[in-house]
């Protein structure tokens, strides 16, 4: 949360990093856990395709394409 307000990864600018703070229930949750999408965890956000889908992250050790709607699920805030 940033100042009151809930931020999901869809809504972070490109260059900036973030701790992801949960994820919403929905039918690829458990995907994107598999890839280490879990609480705790730092992205940091790459860049967004020319039409802004999909959006490249880095986590962990690698780099990942993840489609604007799945990143609506994600709880982030801003380190």
């Amino acid at each position: 949360m940033i100042g009151g307000i809930e931020m999901t990864l869809n809504d972070v600018q490109p260059g900036s990093t973030v701790k992801i703070e949960g994820l919403e229930n929905s039918s690829i949750k458990s995907r994107l856990m598999s890839m280490g999408l879990i609480k705790g965890t730092t992205v940091k956000v790459l860049r967004s395709a020319p039409m802004g889908d999909p959006m490249a992250i880095s986590v962990r050790s690698y780099n990942l394409a993840l489609r604007v709607a799945d990143a609506k699920n994600i709880m982030v805030s801003v380190l």
